[in-house]
């Protein structure tokens, strides 16, 4: 029932369909609905695309929506574009669907007296479930994201030569378009699609993270991205790598037993923190050493073994190990913002650590129960996109 509060939404609204009509309409029951819209530019530097529909047809569409009281272009940049808005507006609400909810953003209505409402994505009665990737990508597999569980920086040679060991990474589903710069292995990713466009092509997947790590890294490369981001692309389910001195590892154990990660998915989720900033140099000032390594190498060992045994409470623990020995090793990854964020989950969460290298991006819960304002994650299970 709508009261006249005012009730704030924001998005990019991309080809428009009827999950948005259907989240327009469940914002409604709050109030008057207002449309905050990121523009153009700010859609390319988060999603690394430019819109189907340019911002003024994006807003002449959402404007004609009758759940819809007024619209407009957000006038900012980054996942905080709408905060001049925010404020001129003084809205009763701020909506957002799971995927959309970030400390940052509860941060800013608690210090506006604004109220934060989380929907779920839940289509209207009869229609099926929308998403604007699931729209783009239509019944292809696109090419994946990838998590890592453990053993972060042990795919580059200058840690691994202290002490060998494996790295842990998790193959995802793309049922979300993850920012840019948010540890979602982006960058390797986009190589990817220069090679292959829309999905994977029929081949081993272990020959074809080489191929990508190959393609991404040219001869004469200063800077190496680790394997890891190209295994976890290429290779689907839950895989582990040994490095010892190396760039490419040595070893690779998979698990693709379904009680496995169907537990990974209902103990693993992920929360929107804000894109890395530019310049972060997390090389400034570094800690590795033989201890230091070791200590990162034992806790990538127990998660492996945690998980295989489904042992919740010992996975949180090495996780949250791994994390620890990352972050001592390279203290830049973690700055006060951060710290605060992962203050406010201990109470939710048994273990988290960022989702990529640090300085923001997406942070990882292991949790018993799914964490207020977290998201679930789907972990792609099939070889190739055919």
């Amino acid at each position: 029932m709508n009261n006249n509060k005012k009730v704030f939404v924001s998005g990019c609204y991309d080809m428009l369909h009827s999950g948005h009509v259907a989240f327009f309409k469940e914002a409604s029951q709050f109030g008057d609905v207002y449309v905050g819209l990121g523009s153009d530019k700010t859609v390319a530097d988060l999603k690394g695309r430019h819109t189907i529909n340019s911002e003024q047809e994006r807003l002449y569409m959402v404007k004609s929506i009758k759940y819809v009281t007024e619209a407009f272009v957000n006038s900012g940049s980054g996942i905080m574009d709408f905060e001049n808005e925010l404020k001129e507006l003084k809205p009763d609400y701020f909506v957002v669907n799971e995927d959309g909810y970030s400390p940052t953003k509860k941060e800013l209505c608690d210090s506006m007296g604004i109220e934060l409402k989380v929907l779920n994505r839940i289509p209207d009665a009869g229609l099926p479930a929308r998403s604007t990737t699931s729209m783009r990508t239509g019944d292809n597999c696109t090419l994946p994201y990838r998590i890592d569980l453990a053993g972060t920086w042990i795919d580059q040679p200058y840690v691994s030569k202290y002490h060998p060991g494996w790295a842990i990474t998790l193959s995802l589903e793309p049922v979300i378009e993850y920012n840019e710069r948010c540890g979602m292995s982006t960058s390797t990713r986009n190589a990817a699609k220069k090679i292959w466009p829309y999905y994977l092509p029929l081949e081993k997947p272990q020959k074809l993270a080489e191929i990508l790590f190959k393609f991404e890294n040219t001869p004469g490369s200063t800077l190496i991205s680790g394997a890891q981001d190209a295994i976890g692309i290429c290779m689907p389910g839950l895989v582990r790598h040994y490095y010892d001195n190396a760039y490419w590892p040595k070893q690779f154990e998979s698990v693709h037993d379904e009680d496995i990660l169907d537990w990974l998915e209902e103990h693993l989720f992920m929360v929107l923190l804000w894109p890395r900033p530019a310049g972060t140099d997390l090389l400034k000032e570094t800690y590795i050493s033989e201890e230091n390594v070791k200590a990162l190498a034992n806790a990538a060992d127990g998660a492996w073994k945690a998980i295989l045994n489904k042992d919740l409470a010992e996975f949180a623990r090495y996780f949250k190990n791994s994390f620890e020995a990352q972050t001592t090793m390279f203290p830049a990854m973690l700055n006060p913002e951060i710290e605060k964020v992962i203050d406010s989950y201990k109470d939710q969460a048994l273990a988290w650590k960022l989702a990529g290298a640090g300085g923001g991006g997406y942070m990882i819960l292991v949790a018993d129960q799914q964490p207020k304002g977290s998201m679930k994650i789907k972990i792609r299970r099939k070889e190739t996109g055919l």
